[in-house]
């Protein structure tokens, strides 16, 4: 099972290597490595407490998921985050959690809808705590891939999941995280109910809700950097504001 909520190998993980990686890649996905920061192998075997070799194929892995770059006479780095490339992730995204939702609510096993009904119950008592309602997120995420019995798409999703997940932790302070998650409610009683269709258009809808939330907070954003911009100076002697031209 591709767990995308795993925070350093919430999975067993089978290898080194996987550890490695869990651990690894929520460093960079939660900003604790941030974007366009050096990734020090030396340092992350010391604090990891593996060899060298299991956290090179870790980054290599994660270098595959977009989450890593590698220049060969400059060394290893996060990826930067560029929010231009939001949309596109956005459009790839909107299809494959349609489609997982759909799968979801066609193959749940009994023992997918017990852990369903799990996450349901602890979605009614989320807290305020915003570490565990980000991991509880993730959580959801990952039930309803598992659930798809799809281990293509499975993999796929959780690639972009973490990708998004990035973006998210930028605006965290932005975003209204238990609306977020209140959301996921009706999305899981429509995979119980069997309702492939209904549970297809929660998902893109919910896709569509984060978009917009990372839109409004950019434009928000930019338009504080416009305001700042047009201040005009007030010390003593300094010339009025212009007016508008003839």
């Amino acid at each position: 099972m591709v767990d995308v909520a795993a925070p350093g190998g919430g999975v067993h993980a089978k290898s080194l290597a996987e550890q490695a990686y869990y651990a690894i890649r929520e460093l960079i996905v939660s900003l604790a490595i941030a974007p366009g920061s050096p990734i020090h192998e030396d340092r992350l075997c010391e604090e990891l407490g593996l060899g060298r070799t299991p956290v090179r194929e870790a980054i290599k892995r994660l270098e595959a998921e977009r989450l890593v770059v590698i220049y060969s006479r400059r060394g290893t780095f996060a990826s930067e985050i560029n929010i231009t490339d939001h949309a596109l992730l956005a459009d790839v995204r909107r299809q494959l959690e349609g489609l997982a939702a759909t799968r979801a609510a066609e193959r749940a096993s009994e023992a997918d809808q017990a852990l369903v009904r799990e996450l349901l119950g602890r979605l009614d008592h989320a807290g305020s705590d915003t570490s565990e309602m980000i991991r509880l997120d993730a959580e959801v995420h990952s039930a309803i891939y598992a659930c798809t019995r799809n281990h293509y798409l499975q993999a796929t999703l959780g690639q972009y999941y973490n990708l998004a997940r990035r973006i998210w932790r930028v605006f965290l302070d932005r975003v209204d995280l238990a609306q977020h998650l209140e959301s996921h409610k009706a999305l899981l009683e429509a995979i119980l109910a069997g309702d492939g269709v209904r549970a297809a258009e929660l998902a893109v809808g919910h896709v569509d809700d984060f978009e917009t939330a990372v839109l409004r907070s950019e434009l928000e954003t930019l338009s504080g950097l416009r305001t700042d911009a047009l201040e005009w100076p007030t010390r003593p002697g300094a010339s009025p504001r212009p007016g508008p031209r003839g």
